[in-house]
């Protein structure tokens, strides 16, 4: 693993104990939010591994809720998260699974409101660093480090070189880029890591180009 600072060793500022299994989980909570786009009314956290074995002793359960609640690493109020949740009226289950084989501090969340559902796949792989592996059903690698946009869309020809154009001509540099699809011709999933953070006036023209059906991003 490289480390560009030593803030990557350390870990971020925040609620502790544990860089990974509190920081990192807080962080895949809150960009599981982010993607939602909303709070949910409620949520199933699946553990795995070591996320399994240790959460109530490191916090990773309120770590994963304080996120989800929209809160930052050094919140104060994730030590009352359960607290929090259910003034916020979030309703929370959680699950203890076994081993899984590409990293021990993983965890599944589902998020449900009204008739709408999200789950995503994150890990937390140290000092307060994470990876979502999984968005509904798309495998994909998104470090949740830098600016990102997700984009919806059709498979089809010419979509991708649409969006690189027209995030050339708004001067955003493109970091790292990959599609995901479940069936050739059927959805797919483009995550883009860009340098700068994403103004949202941009992902309006997005969402306007022919095969897109949804744009979101996540911020720095």
């Amino acid at each position: 693993m490289k480390y560009r600072t030593v803030f990557d060793i350390i870990g971020p500022v925040m609620i502790g104990p544990s860089s990974s299994h509190t920081a990192g989980a807080a962080r895949i909570g809150k960009v599981a939010r982010t993607l939602f786009g909303k709070q949910p009314d409620h949520a199933d956290l699946h553990f795995y591994g070591s996320f399994a074995k240790t959460y109530k002793g490191h916090g990773t359960d309120v770590a994963v809720i304080g996120g989800l609640l929209d809160y930052e690493t050094d919140d104060e109020r994730i030590r009352e998260a359960y607290k929090e949740a259910e003034r916020a009226n979030l309703t929370v289950s959680i699950f203890e699974e076994g081993q899984i084989d590409h990293h021990p501090n993983t965890v599944r969340i589902k998020l449900y409101k009204e008739d709408e559902t999200f789950e995503l796949v994150g890990v937390s792989i140290g000092g307060g660093k994470i990876e979502i592996i999984e968005l509904n059903g798309f495998v994909l690698r998104l470090s949740g480090n830098h600016p990102a946009i997700l984009v919806v869309h059709q498979d089809r020809y010419g979509v991708i070189a649409a969006v690189s154009n027209l995030l050339a001509k708004h001067q955003l540099n493109i970091g790292h880029m990959e599609v995901s699809r479940k069936e050739k011709g059927e959805q797919a999933l483009m995550v883009i890591e860009v340098d700068q953070n994403v103004d949202a006036s941009i992902l309006e023209p997005l969402e306007n180009l022919p095969n897109i059906t949804h744009v979101t991003k996540i911020h720095d």
